[in-house]
């Protein structure tokens, strides 16, 4: 588990972050399969990322 995993759930619990700023943690403060734990929705890379 990623160090700041319990810290993105908790703000997304909270509806202090949406689920694009859980997207956009991924990679620098989760991991792919965090953001699916999370959120409950596939992550999926964008085209132009």
């Amino acid at each position: 588990m990623s160090k700041n995993y319990e810290k993105v759930k908790n703000y997304y619990d909270k509806g202090l972050w949406n689920e694009n700023r859980v997207y956009h943690a991924v990679g620098k403060w989760i991991t792919p399969e965090e953001y699916e734990q999370i959120t409950g929705k596939v992550y999926t890379e964008e085209e132009d990322a």
